[in-house]
């Protein structure tokens, strides 16, 4: 006589299917809130650039003065020291220049001057103890801190924002400030190579489609599982 067992429940394959829908809906939770965040950032970016420009030292004492419009008034800017920091702009291949500037009460600003075109050797010149003050103005961002595979600086050239391995190369005393003031009207008038401009505050916003693809993943995975599974359970084995 031939019996029929009845398969067993395949809790090897259900413990991996759990765990791979845990991470898919993880994935997609994670990229609901990168999408809050990115909407708040936008946001902020759009409110901060229509208010009118603020002296820096007002804007620092802000709780956050992320992409405020400011005035900078530094003595000496237009022939301080500066690093040069490698980027691309416009996808030219160039360098910005830092320099340093104590703002009162706010510790140490690093003052990114603007763009120079890698096919200009040329430099603006660099006076140590010049004190004619030249008023800039600029946006203040957070300073992004270096990956993990950013070469370190040589010779004078950064290739991260270290802001404060870019103040120490500068020999700025006191603490650093973890804003970046970027310069929109330039420090050198008289040095056309030398291309003020701040990043572009417009943020590239795609999480929505990212978390749609995670969660649209987590319900192909569990239809998968439960064909798959109505499939073993009707199986029939037969037995002697």
């Amino acid at each position: 006589m031939t019996a029929v067992s009845r398969p067993r429940f395949p809790v090897v394959l259900t413990l991996l299917a759990v765990l791979l829908l845990g991470l898919l809906l993880s994935l997609g939770a994670w990229q609901v809130q990168r999408l809050k965040w990115k909407e708040g950032l936008i946001a902020a970016a759009e409110a901060a650039s229509v208010r009118p420009p603020v002296p820096v030292e007002a804007a620092l004492k802000m709780q956050d003065p992320e992409f405020r419009r400011v005035l900078l008034t530094c003595r000496g800017l237009a022939r301080a020291p500066y690093v040069e920091l490698q980027s691309i702009e416009d996808g030219d291949a160039g360098v910005r220049l830092i320099s340093a500037c104590p703002v009162e009460g706010g510790g140490v600003l690093l003052v990114d001057r603007g763009f120079v075109p890698a096919e200009i050797s040329a430099r603006p010149p660099v006076v140590a103890d010049d004190a004619m003050p030249v008023v800039v103005a600029g946006v203040l961002r957070r300073a992004p801190k270096p990956g993990a595979m950013t070469p370190p600086p040589a010779e004078g050239r950064f290739y991260g924002r270290d802001a404060a391995a870019m103040a120490a190369a500068l020999k700025a005393a006191g603490p650093v400030s973890p804003f970046t003031f970027y310069a929109v009207t330039s420090t050198n008038p008289d040095w056309a190579a030398l291309r003020p401009v701040a990043p572009p505050a417009a943020f590239s916003n795609n999480h929505l489609g990212y978390a749609l693809t995670w969660f649209g993943l987590a319900a192909a995975l569990i239809v998968f599982y439960l064909v798959l599974l109505r499939r073993r359970m009707s199986r029939k084995d037969p037995v002697s």
